[in-house]
């Protein structure tokens, strides 16, 4: 019998394709998107879709999602996360904690839609874990981040976060003075904010 040679069938090379996503989760945001189709020239995606001109924390400048040239809805100042509060600071000096409150206040109006009833319920949450015996203080505290923590996610209130970060520190210093300093920081806040 003779041999019969099988000629080796080459495919044309294919364009590579990407590996399919994972199937997305229910309730969160899809990461990468296939690029829009623009009206001023080439896109500026990388290989996986990113951009580069992401900042801090994936936010992106520019013209999607109607943002202007500030990063803003509607433009204005770009957003600035906001400035960490000294804890030793706020126990020391009475005019860096009323400073503080007001500049708390100012990034309020500026960016959220916070109610005054939201931030008189948190005060008052911090008001009783300041009165609980000292040996629950600790624990009120851990418990009252979380309720800030949830508050400021729920509601968008992105300018509590510097506070968030604040009763954080306190509680790990676990000190009386502490509690007291942020209990008026808040205090002020409300009053300003009325």
């Amino acid at each position: 019998m003779d041999e019969v040679q099988a000629e080796a069938v080459v495919p044309e090379p294919q364009p590579e394709k990407p590996p399919a996503a994972p199937p997305k989760p229910q309730g969160q945001k899809r990461e990468e998107r296939p690029p829009r189709p623009s009206g001023g020239g080439g896109d500026n995606r990388g290989p996986r879709g990113d951009r580069p001109d992401r900042g801090r924390g994936g936010e992106r400048g520019g013209e999607r999602g109607g943002r202007e040239a500030g990063g803003r809805p509607g433009g204005g100042r770009p957003f600035e996360g906001p400035p960490e509060i000294e804890l030793e600071k706020l126990i020391a000096d009475s005019l860096y904690l009323d400073n503080q409150a007001h500049a708390v206040v100012a990034r309020m109006r500026d960016m959220d839609s916070g109610t005054k009833s939201q931030l008189r319920r948190l005060y008052n949450a911090v008001r009783r874990a300041v009165r609980a015996p000292e040996s629950e203080r600790q624990h009120q505290f851990v418990m009252l981040r979380a309720r800030l923590a949830y508050t400021t996610a729920r509601h968008s209130l992105r300018s509590l976060d510097a506070l968030e970060r604040l009763l954080l520190q306190v509680t790990r210093r676990n000190d009386a003075r502490g509690y007291e300093r942020f209990k008026d920081l808040f205090e002020a806040i409300v009053a300003y904010n009325e």
